[in-house]
């Protein structure tokens, strides 16, 4: 018996040690690969006809507003107005009645000075994933520049590439580390779960019939 516990126990501590020697690469290769294509800076960021603004809910738990949120928005109006994207598409989870990422983007972005006939919704933009091929996918995207902050630009250009996208990252103002050490931390936890639907195929959760960007 104490030979088939210490057999087990070896074996959880193989796989724990496989765990966390995966996550560190996943983690490690996607900084790496995307490195040359994200940046804070509008001048870095070639020109594109559509922007890819990935998202967030508008408000954190305890209700109060999320600074991930409207970070992204102020980076995405000021890309738009800069004049090197045409078009937003602003993608994200609308799983409830009451929850509607994109409609929130849209009516933030209106308020920033975008017009309303240059946002493109994405209601099945559930995860990364999902709005960068349903970018290319249904969007017949190919080339485009995705919002958000780094670390999250980071996998998000990483799967585009992966996906066959000529993709570049914007990078929105950072949360104060305090505040967004959760996410931080979450994010080690992301970043392997996008290399392990990359190695094992995973698709979208939503397909559709595709949209058509003028």
């Amino acid at each position: 018996m104490k030979k088939i516990i210490k057999n087990i126990f070896k074996i959880f501590l193989l796989l724990l040690v496989a765990g966390i020697i995966f996550i560190a690469w996943a983690n490690y290769s996607i900084k790496k690969d995307s490195e040359p294509f994200v940046s804070y800076h509008i001048a870095d960021v070639p020109e594109a006809k559509t922007g890819l603004l990935l998202g967030t809910g508008k408000l954190l738990s305890n209700g109060t507003p999320n600074a991930y949120f409207y970070n992204r928005i102020e980076a995405a109006a000021n890309l738009y107005k800069s004049g090197k994207i045409q078009y937003i598409i602003v993608s994200g989870d609308n799983s409830t009645k009451d929850y509607n990422e994109p409609e929130d983007m849209q009516l933030a972005l209106i308020q920033k000075g975008v017009p309303q006939d240059k946002i493109i919704m994405d209601h099945a933009g559930f995860r990364t994933l999902d709005s960068v091929v349903r970018a290319k996918d249904i969007f017949s995207q190919t080339k485009l520049v995705i919002i958000s902050q780094k670390f999250h630009n980071e996998r998000a250009v990483f799967l585009a590439r992966k996906n066959g996208m000529e993709a570049f990252g914007y990078n929105a103002a950072d949360v104060n580390k305090y505040a967004g050490l959760k996410t931080n931390m979450r994010e080690y936890a992301a970043k392997a779960k996008a290399y392990w639907d990359l190695l094992f195929g995973v698709e979208p959760k939503f397909g559709g019939e595709k949209i058509v960007i003028p």
